[in-house]
């Protein structure tokens, strides 16, 4: 079968039954991609997320996959409208990496941190439990959730391609 990549840029999620899919962030830094995947339907879907939360003024309503608070509840809808069942659900968490850092380096810039913690947030509210994460660090990531299995594989800078189980 032939592998059908489909890249996910900053601010987009997407949702697919389609088993030759290979849904694709390329390039993670402190952005966030939360992974969704339902293993009877085969139905996943991933989100990458640039920041946090949506401010007052950005609330998510232009670009809500932009943030964790407004993104990750659009993924999971999604995620049931193709079929996928809340409590069969696997979750995968990956990015949030520090790319700067320096000596007294606010914390209110530590996005990647941030990124993570909303992330954490978002899916205890949901009540879904991360079965793996690849987070933090200081390289950046690529990662691919494949639809016909589910597996979800990051490559970091420097290091080799690894499966999360």
């Amino acid at each position: 079968m032939a592998e059908n990549f489909r890249a996910i840029s900053i601010g987009e999620m997407i949702v697919s039954n389609t088993p030759d899919d290979v849904l694709v962030a390329y390039g993670l830094g402190s952005c966030v991609a939360i992974c969704l995947y339902d293993p009877v339907t085969k139905v996943g879907g991933m989100l990458h997320a640039l920041l946090p939360h949506a401010n007052s003024q950005q609330n998510g309503n232009n670009v809500p996959a932009k943030f964790v608070d407004s993104g990750f509840p659009l993924l999971l809808k999604s995620m049931v409208q193709r079929r996928g069942e809340r409590n069969r659900l696997v979750v995968y968490l990956c990015g949030g990496a520090q790319l700067i850092s320096a000596p007294n380096f606010s914390d209110m810039l530590k996005i990647g941190q941030r990124n993570v913690e909303a992330a954490h947030n978002a899916l205890k509210i949901a009540r879904l439990n991360i079965r793996n994460q690849d987070t933090g660090g200081n390289a950046g990531r690529t990662v691919k959730l494949h639809i016909d299995t589910g597996h979800v594989t990051v490559k970091s800078l420097g290091q080799g391609e690894k499966r999360l189980d």
